[in-house]
Order: structure tokens, then C-alpha cells, then sequence
């Protein structure tokens, strides 16, 4: 059974570090996606919430992990990162909502 999802459930959110900073200077803008999207779905999900035009989008999974944190052992669960590539002169401005 394949499930259907809302676009707005597939971008789950902006992915705002300084690498991802640093990205965006060379049009890339990074977000946490759904596990279970590919590069075509997620490249149609972004053009139609932001009405922009997608260039590129690459695949990050990361994977899940042990922590420690005040000496316990905390598990971090994984999850997959799209670096999206728009097109030159376009910009998403993340500070204002959707």
C-alpha cells in the first residue's frame, strides 16, 4: 500500500547551520525531508510550495546515532537532507512562512 502524503508533509524543514548558510551563497538551500521521497518528488514538491525553478537536487541520509549527553547514552534518529539547487536569481527567503 503506498501512502499519500500532503506536499507540505513531504518538506518537513529548512535546514539552517553554517554549512547550510555558506551554501546558499552558491543558490543551494538545504531541508529535512520525508524518508521516503526520491529526487523527483522532492524536486516537484519545492517548485510548486516556493514557485521556483529546480536545477538540482542531491541526497544526504543521515544516519542514526548514539550520543552522549551529562553520561547517558541518547539516541538520535536519522534522517534524509535535500540540498536543492535553484536556479540563478532565484532565491526562498526562509525567514517568512509559508
Amino acid at each position: 500500500m503506498i501512502k499519500k502524503y500532503n506536499i507540505f508533509d513531504n518538506i518537513k524543514s529548512p535546514i539552517v547551520t553554517e554549512k547550510s548558510t555558506n551554501l546558499s551563497e552558491q543558490n543551494k538551500i538545504v531541508f529535512k525531508v520525508n524518508k521516503s521521497l526520491n529526487k523527483k518528488l522532492i524536486k516537484k514538491n519545492i517548485e510548486k510550495i516556493f514557485k521556483v525553478e529546480v536545477i538540482k537536487v542531491n541526497i544526504v541520509n543521515k544516519q542514526k546515532r548514539l550520543k552522549s549527553t551529562r553520561g547517558r547514552k541518547v539516541k538520535l534518529p536519522g534522517f534524509k537532507k535535500a540540498i536543492v539547487t535553484l536556479k540563478k536569481g532565484q532565491n526562498i527567503d526562509l525567514t517568512t512562512g509559508i
